[in-house]
C-alpha cells in the first residue's frame, strides 16, 4: 500500500541567513532584533520562510536582498536544522546559510528600517533558539573555506593593503598571524595584484594597494588555495 500525502505530516521550512561582515578590522555578524513573539525583543538571525515557487537559493537570495539591498553575494548552504522543539510556535525546520559582504557596500538605511546590527563575533549577545549553534557552525565552516579558497576576499574592499589583509585572516581564524610568513605566503601564490597606489590613512609612507587577480586565479589548473598559517 502506498501511503498518500497526508496534511498532518506537512511541517514550516525556514531558511536562515548567517550574514559576515569585515570592517577592517574585525569579523562582525549582522543580527536583527525580533519584532514578534516568541522571544519577542531578542536578537536572532536574518531569515524567513520559504515560498511554495522558490528553491532554497532563491529564498536565501531574497532574504539578503531585502536586509542589504545587495545582490552579487558570496553565500553557501551548510546545514538544515530538524530537532522537533528547535522553535516553539510550531514544528520548523531550517535551512542555513552563511554568506560573506563588504560592509562598505551594503545599504545602511535598510539595516536600520529593520532593526539590524552589526556584532563582532566576540561581543554578539545570546540569540534565540538554536541560532548561536547555527552561529558557530557557520564560524567553523567560514575558517575552513577560507584556509582552502579565497572566498575572504569578499569581506574587503576592492582595493586593500597588506595589512587589512591580515586582519582579516587573523579575525576569521581568530589568532595573532606573524607578518612575514603570511606576507611571504601570500605573495607565493601570486593571485594579488600590487597597485601603484598608496593608502595614507594608516602612516605617513602609505600602505600599497593590492586587489585579487580573480583572472589569474582562475587561469590556474589546480585552483590552488591553500593558505596553512
Amino acid at each position: 500500500m502506498i501511503v498518500g500525502y497526508n496534511p498532518e505530516d506537512k511541517v514550516l521550512l525556514a531558511v536562515d541567513c548567517i550574514i559576515f561582515g569585515f570592517d577592517n578590522e574585525d569579523l562582525k555578524v549582522l543580527l536583527v532584533k525580533r519584532d514578534f513573539e516568541p522571544e519577542k525583543g531578542k536578537w536572532s538571525l536574518i531569515g524567513g520562510f520559504l515560498k511554495t515557487e522558490e528553491t532554497l537559493d532563491d529564498a536565501a537570495q531574497r532574504i539578503l536582498h531585502k536586509l542589504t539591498g545587495m545582490d552579487d553575494i558570496y553565500m553557501e548552504q551548510f546545514y538544515t536544522w530538524s530537532e522537533i522543539n528547535r522553535d516553539p510556535a510550531e514544528r520548523t525546520i531550517s535551512t542555513s546559510y552563511y554568506a560573506i559582504i563588504n560592509i562598505e557596500e551594503h545599504n545602511e538605511k535598510l539595516i536600520e528600517y529593520h532593526n539590524a546590527k552589526w556584532f563582532s563575533l566576540s561581543s554578539a549577545p545570546s540569540l534565540i533558539f538554536d541560532h548561536n549553534e547555527m552561529l558557530s557552525k557557520a564560524t567553523r565552516r567560514l575558517r575552513r573555506r577560507t584556509s582552502i579558497s579565497p572566498i575572504g576576499f569578499g569581506l574587503l574592499p576592492e582595493k586593500f593593503t597588506m595589512r587589512q589583509l591580515q586582519k582579516l585572516y587573523e579575525s576569521i581564524l581568530d589568532k595573532k598571524l606573524d607578518k612575514r610568513n603570511f606576507v611571504n605566503k601570500i605573495k607565493s601564490m601570486d593571485i594579488l595584484i600590487k597597485l601603484n597606489e598608496k593608502d595614507m590613512t594608516s602612516s605617513t609612507k602609505g600602505s600599497y594597494l593590492y586587489i585579487f587577480d580573480q583572472e589569474k586565479y582562475d587561469a590556474k589548473q589546480s585552483n590552488d588555495f591553500y593558505l596553512k598559517l
